[in-house]
C-alpha cells in the first residue's frame, strides 16, 4: 500500500551522482509543504503536499508528521562499533597529560580492546555491537559503516565481520570496512613486517573470496603502518576487489591524504594534521574527507579543517567514529552540532555531511542518503521546523521518530546528551 508522510517541512540534499563539494555543500531542497509518498519501502513521489496527494492513489494510507522537519537518515560512515568493553581508565589518562600513542606503546588503546575481542564469543560480540548499533538508530542513524580491526588475527577479523554481516537489514543498513591493519599484534610487535605479509597474503584473500566486507581500511600513522605499508596493504585489497579506505594524518603529517589521492580510495578518513598539499590532491582525485569532530573533542585536538576543505573543493562527510577508546560516541545529533558550532559548518554543509555525502564515502548513494524517488524511504522526523533544532537545541534529543524503508523504527525518549 501507499503511504503518505503529509505536513512536513522537508529538508534533503540532491544526489549529482556524486559527492557534492564546495558551494553545492550549502545548498539544499527545501519544501515548506512537503508530502513523501512511499510503497514497498521506497520513495515513489516526493513534492508539495498538495501536488502529491493529487497524484497518490485513493487509498493511500496518510501519516500527519505534524509540521515537523523532515530530513534523510543519517549515514555513518565511519564506526568501530564492534568491540567488547570500555577504556575509561585511559580517558582519564588522555585527560592527565598521556597520548594516544602513548597509551598504545604501554599495550593500551587499541590492543586493550583487541584482547577482549579476542577473548569474546562471538554471541558476546554480537550483543555487545547491537546495543550499540540500536542506540545510534535512536539518534537517527539508518545506514552505518563498522569496521573491524579489534581481532588483529584471521580467526578473529572474521569473527567480527561475521558478527557484522549479521547485524545488516537488523534494521539498519550496515556496511562492513576489514580492518586488520588497525594496529600491530602484540606476537609480532618485534616483526611488524610479518604482519603486513600476513594481512596480504593471508587475510585479504580470504576475506574478499568470502564476501565479508566491502572495503578495506588501513590505520596510517607514526608508530602504525607506514606509507609505503598503507600502499602495499591498500593495492593488494584492490586486486581482490575491495574498495578502498585510509585512516590518514590523524596524528602526524606523514602523507596520508597525498597517498590517498593517489590510490583513489572512497575516503580518507580524520585529517587533522593533512596539509595543505595533500587536501589539494585530494580534492583534484575527488576523494571524500570523513571528518570525525567528536574523536577531535575527546582528544582535545583542533578539529579537522573542515572549511578549509570545502573551499578547496573537497567533498566532505561527517561520522561519529563510534569507538571504546577515542571517542564513545554514537550519535551523528553530537557530530552535527560540533560540525556547525566547533567546525563553523553551515546548518545546510552539515546535513548534506551527514547524510549525501556519507552515504558516497561508502558506496551506498544510489539508496540512501537524500529522499529523491526511487531511493529507500530512510528519513528521520524531527523536534523542530529545520535542521537548525540539532545545533540549536543542545542538551536535547531532537529526534523524535525514525523510519527504514518507510516503517517507523525507533521512538525518540527525550533523552539528554
Amino acid at each position: 500500500m501507499t503511504r503518505i508522510f503529509r505536513n512536513a517541512h522537508i529538508y534533503t540534499p540532491i544526489d549529482k551522482d556524486r559527492p557534492l563539494k564546495g558551494e553545492e555543500m550549502g545548498r539544499v531542497l527545501v519544501i515548506e509543504d512537503g508530502a513523501i509518498a512511499t510503497k514497498e519501502g521506497y520513495i515513489v513521489d516526493i513534492g508539495r503536499e498538495s501536488d502529491v496527494m493529487k497524484r497518490a492513489p485513493k487509498k493511500a494510507e496518510e501519516i500527519d508528521m505534524g509540521g515537523r522537519c523532515v530530513i534523510p537518515g543519517f549515514v555513518d560512515p565511519h564506526t568501530h562499533a564492534c568491540f567488547v568493553g570500555t577504556r575509561e581508565k585511559e580517558f582519564v589518562m588522555r585527560l592527565q597529560g598521556a597520548t594516544y600513542l602513548e597509551i598504545l606503546e604501554k599495550g593500551g588503546g587499541i590492543l586493550s580492546t583487541v584482547d577482549n575481542v579476542r577473548s569474546a564469543s562471538k554471541e558476546e560480540l554480537y550483543n555487545n555491537t547491537k546495543k550499540i548499533v540500536m542506540r545510534a538508530l535512536k539518534n537517527g542513524v539508518t545506514t552505518m559503516e563498522i569496521k573491524s580491526g579489534y581481532g588483529l588475527s584471521l580467526e578473529h577479523e572474521v569473527k567480527m565481520l561475521e558478527v557484522i554481516k549479521r547485524l545488516d537489514g537488523k534494521p539498519l543498513d550496515v556496511v562492513p570496512t576489514f580492518m586488520g591493519a588497525h594496529a600491530v599484534p602484540r606476537e609480532y610487535k618485534d616483526n611488524p613486517q610479518a604482519y603486513v605479509d600476513l594481512i596480504i597474503e593471508e587475510m585479504i584473500p580470504y576475506v574478499a573470496t568470502k564476501g565479508l566486507a566491502k572495503y578495506c581500511d588501513v590505520f596510517c600513522e607514526e608508530g602504525v603502518f607506514s606509507i609505503e605499508d598503507s600502499r602495499r596493504i591498500l593495492s593488494a585489497a584492490k586486486d581482490h576487489g575491495l574498495g578502498l579506505k585510509l585512516h590518514a594524518d590523524e596524528v602526524c603529517d606523514l602523507g596520508g591524504a597525498k597517498l590517498a589521492a593517489e590510490l583513489k580510495v572512497d575516503s580518507a578518513e580524520h585529517l587533522l594534521a593533512a596539509n595543505d598539499e595533500g587536501l589539494k590532491a585530494m580534492a583534484e582525485s575527488n576523494v571524500t574527507a570523513v571528518l570525525l569532530p567528536a574523536t577531535a573533542l575527546s582528544l582535545r585536538k583542533p578539529y579537522a579543517p573542515a572549511k578549509k576543505m570545502i573551499e578547496l573543493g573537497v567533498p566532505v562527510a561527517l561520522a561519529t567514529d563510534c569507538n571504546p577508546g577515542s571517542c564513545y560516541c554514537e550519535s551523528m545529533e553530537v557530530v552535527f552540532r560540533l560540525a556547525v558550532l566547533g567546525m563553523g559548518l553551515s546548518v545546510e554543509e552539515a546535513l548534506v555531511a551527514s547524510t549525501i555525502n556519507a552515504a558516497y564515502a561508502i558506496g551506498m548513494a544510489s539508496l540512501v542518503g537524500s529522499l529523491e524517488k526511487g531511493k529507500k524511504a530512510d528519513f528521520v522526523v524531527l523536534e523542530g521546523e529545520t535542521p537548525g533544532v540539532i545545533a540549536y537545541h543542545l542538551g536535547w534529543f531532537n529526534v523524535k521518530e525514525v523510519y527504514k524503508m518507510g516503517q517507523e523504527v525507533s521512538l525518540g525518549v527525550g533523552t539528554c546528551l
